[in-house]
């Protein structure tokens, strides 16, 4: 078998790893077995470290794992540093100016990212939204959330060349970032609600998550209570089964009930 088949197959297995976990309806189960898949990733970008897709699927299912089934503040750090590490590599094979303006001031690093293209956008995309993660795994480290604004101009890039771009994911990023200040203080969570409402437009309806974070960030910010239990209602109340977003459905609904179940307002 020649070089390019062994690639190939061996992206064709980690493609198919990540939709066997996102696609699981068990998430205690995925917790448990995770590690497992990621140990085989680990070792398959061991042997083909230049595998962009490869690389690519390492920074998914690492954010995924951490985002969604660990609870240890040391592990998601570790975690998200793993999901970084592996995106800014696969990204800065075919653009290594976004790596080496990743610490220089923000006006260089957004002349790289306006340089992108459509070619760009799986990459922009996973490094954006791995760096999320990773500044939310150090939301007590203030040099970390500095970096927050370089992520944001990249999900801004990546919905100026496609807002639909998976099935609105981008756009749910933006509105919780946007969701994050009240507007006495200048914020302008109208801006995130609006990123929130095109997610739901982009996913038909389907990517539950998208509702919770609405309810959980805008709802919340503002007081909106009728908003907050109408959509977490709606969360629970729906068929969590759906191509590539059952996992992360069945755990948008645990966390719905919970949030229901606070007295936050």
């Amino acid at each position: 078998m020649n070089s390019g088949c062994v690639s190939m197959a061996t992206d064709r297995l980690a493609s198919n790893l990540s939709n066997a976990m996102l696609n699981q309806t068990d998430p205690d189960l995925v917790r448990q077995g995770a590690p497992a898949y990621l140990l085989l990733l680990d070792s398959l970008i061991e042997e083909s470290p230049d595998d962009q897709q490869l690389l690519y699927a390492g920074a998914k299912l690492y954010s995924a794992y951490a985002g969604g089934l660990v609870t240890n503040p040391q592990r998601q750090k570790g975690l998200t540093q793993k999901a970084l590490d592996y995106a800014g590599r696969g990204v800065c094979r075919t653009r290594p100016g976004i790596c080496e303006k990743r610490s220089e001031p923000f006006d260089e690093f957004t002349a790289v990212i306006q340089a992108t293209n459509a070619g760009d956008l799986q990459g922009l995309y996973l490094y954006a939204t791995s760096w999320a993660g990773w500044i939310q795994a150090r939301s007590d480290d203030w040099n970390a959330i500095a970096d927050l604004a370089k992520a944001e101009v990249m999900l801004q890039r990546v919905v100026s060349i496609d807002p639909e771009y998976e099935k609105g994911r981008a756009q749910l990023y933006l509105g919780v970032i946007k969701s994050q200040i009240p507007p006495a203080l200048g914020g302008k969570p109208e801006i995130g609600r609006q990123h929130f409402e095109q997610a739901m437009n982009y996913s038909a309806g389907e990517d539950l998550i998208v509702k919770l974070e609405f309810a959980r960030h805008y709802a919340r910010l503002v007081f909106d209570k009728t908003l907050h239990d109408r959509l977490l209602n709606e969360v629970i109340e729906a068929d969590p089964v759906k191509p590539g977003l059952t996992l992360t459905n069945i755990m948008a609904q645990r966390q719905a009930r919970q949030l229901l179940e606070d007295d936050y307002f």
